[in-house]
C-alpha cells in the first residue's frame, strides 16, 4: 500500500512538473516582443513584418534592395527552453512567435576543444545539422516564419548546400520547393535536392545568370512561388544568429575572445553580429567577442574590402577578376557578389575584427590537419583553421584567449578534392 502511494505521488510530481514547464514554455513564447520591421540598410526605409517580402523594392539601377530586420532586445538565459534539444530553445529571441515551426533537430552541434599551435582552440562542427552544413540554422527560421505568414511554394536559387537545406525542410514542412542552379552543377550536388522532391532547374550560363533567373520567377505561378533565398531574406538570419546563442550557451554563458568563420555571402557573419549583440543589449555579456572573416584569396570580396577599409595590407596579391584564371577550392563560399558586404565589413569593424586571405596551399594544409585530428571537413571550412594559424603567427589573437574555429560542412561533401589532396584515384 505505502509502494502504491509513493508511485502515486511520483507520478502527480512528475505531471505538476511537466505542466509547469509547459506553462513556463508557452509563457516565454508568447510573451510580448520587441517591435520589429524590415529595414533597409542603404535608405532606411521600413517595412512591416506582417507581410512576406524578400526585398525592399528597386532601387534607381532596378536591382533588388536587401533587407534587414530592426534590433531586436535580445534574451537571457532564463528565456532559454531548456527542455528543448534544438536551436528553437531560443525561440523567444526570434521577431515572430512560431507555434509550429519545421524542426529537425537542428543546432545543438558539439563545441570540440583541441590542440592547435601549442594552444586550445574549440571546434564548432556545424555538420551535425539534419542536412551536414549550417545553413538548417537559417533554413528552420525562415521557412518555419514564412509558412506561419501562408507562403505554401518556395524558390531557391543554389547549387549546394543551401539548396539542399531548403529542399529538406520545405519537404518536412509540406511546403513544394523549386531550386534553380547552374547547368554545369554535377548531379551529385542535385541528388539529396531530388530526393526530397524538390522540381530542380537548371539554367543555363553562370552563376549571376541562375540568382537572375531566381529574382525573375518570384511571384511565379499566380503569385505562389515566393523567393525564400538563404542569401536574401532577412529570417534566414535569425537562425545563423542561433550560433552566438549556442556558443554562449556551451561557454558557461560567456563570450569567446575570438571566432573565425569561414565566409562566403557572410551570413554567419552577419548572424553572430545579430546574436552576440542581442545578448550584449540583454545585459548578458560585457563585450562583443571579435569576428575574423575568412575567405579564399582567390574570391575574397569581403575580406579584401575589409582589409581596404582598415588601411591594412595583407602582403598577398588578389586576382584582378575573382576566380580568375583559377577558381579556388572552396566552393561553399565562392561569392563573387554578396549583397550585404557593407554590413559584413562593418560588422568586422564594430567589434574589432578582422579578415584572413587564405591561400590555396594553406586551405589544403589545413583540410589535412583538421583530418588528423579527427576533423573530417571540406576546403570550404578548413580554410578558417589556416586562418587560425596566421591571426596566432600575426600576433592578432593570442594563446591565452578563446577561440573558436567554425566548421560549416563536412568532408563528405567534397570527396573529390580530399581524394586529389592525399593522391587517391576515385
Amino acid at each position: 500500500m505505502q509502494l502504491l502511494q509513493m508511485l502515486q505521488r511520483l507520478i502527480a510530481t512528475g505531471l505538476a512538473v511537466r505542466l509547469v514547464w509547459l506553462v513556463r514554455r508557452r509563457a516565454l513564447l508568447t510573451a510580448p516582443r520587441s517591435p520589429c520591421e524590415y529595414v533597409a540598410p542603404s535608405s532606411g526605409e521600413r517595412f512591416p513584418l506582417a507581410k512576406p517580402r524578400w526585398c525592399g523594392g528597386k532601387d534607381d539601377k532596378g536591382e533588388p534592395v536587401p533587407l534587414m530586420l530592426t534590433p531586436l532586445a535580445g534574451i537571457t538565459r532564463r528565456q532559454i527552453l531548456k527542455g528543448t534539444r534544438s536551436l528553437w530553445r531560443y525561440a523567444a529571441s526570434f521577431p515572430l512567435e512560431c507555434a509550429e515551426p519545421i524542426t529537425l533537430g537542428e543546432g545543438c552541434t558539439p563545441l570540440i576543444p583541441k590542440q592547435l599551435d601549442g594552444a586550445t582552440v574549440h571546434f564548432k562542427c556545424e555538420w551535425f545539422n539534419p542536412t551536414c552544413s549550417f545553413k538548417d540554422r537559417g533554413t528552420t527560421v525562415m521557412l518555419s516564419l514564412l509558412r506561419q505568414q501562408g507562403v505554401t511554394e518556395v524558390l531557391e536559387d543554389s547549387s549546394g548546400n543551401g539548396g539542399a537545406s531548403v529542399a529538406c525542410y520545405a519537404a518536412a514542412g509540406g511546403l513544394k520547393a523549386t531550386i534553380m542552379a547552374p547547368d554545369s552543377t554535377s548531379p551529385a550536388k542535385t541528388v539529396q535536392m531530388s530526393a526530397h522532391s524538390a522540381s530542380v532547374e537548371l539554367i543555363p550560363g553562370s552563376r549571376q545568370a541562375t540568382a537572375d533567373a531566381a529574382v525573375a520567377a518570384h511571384g511565379r505561378g499566380d503569385g505562389a512561388l515566393f523567393y525564400a533565398s538563404h542569401n536574401w531574406h532577412p529570417f534566414f538570419l535569425q537562425g545563423t544568429k542561433t550560433l552566438a546563442y549556442e556558443l554562449w550557451e556551451d561557454l558557461g554563458f560567456k563570450a569567446p575572445d575570438n571566432i573565425i568563420i569561414p565566409t562566403g555571402a557572410g551570413s554567419n557573419i552577419l548572424g553572430c553580429d545579430i546574436g552576440f549583440s542581442e545578448l550584449l543589449r540583454a545585459g548578458e555579456i560585457k563585450q562583443l567577442p571579435r569576428l575574423f572573416c575568412a575567405q579564399p584569396l582567390a574570391c575574397s570580396p569581403i575580406a579584401s574590402a575589409f582589409l581596404e577599409a582598415v588601411g591594412q595590407e595583407d602582403g598577398k596579391q588578389a586576382p584582378s577578376e575573382w576566380n580568375v584564371p583559377e577558381k579556388t577550392m572552396a566552393e561553399g563560399t565562392s561569392i563573387a557578389r554578396p549583397i550585404r558586404l557593407a554590413e559584413c565589413v562593418s560588422a568586422l569593424r564594430a567589434c574589432k575584427g578582422g579578415a584572413v586571405r587564405v591561400t590555396e596551399e594553406q586551405m589544403a594544409a589545413a583540410t589535412l590537419e583538421c583530418a588528423q585530428l579527427g576533423l573530417y571537413t571540406e576546403p570550404t571550412c578548413a580554410q578558417a583553421a589556416a586562418a587560425y594559424h596566421e591571426l596566432l603567427a600575426s600576433g592578432a589573437i593570442d594563446k591565452s584567449q578563446t577561440t573558436v574555429v567554425v566548421l560549416t560542412s563536412t568532408g563528405i561533401k567534397a570527396t573529390p578534392r580530399l581524394a586529389s589532396l592525399i593522391g587517391v584515384h576515385l
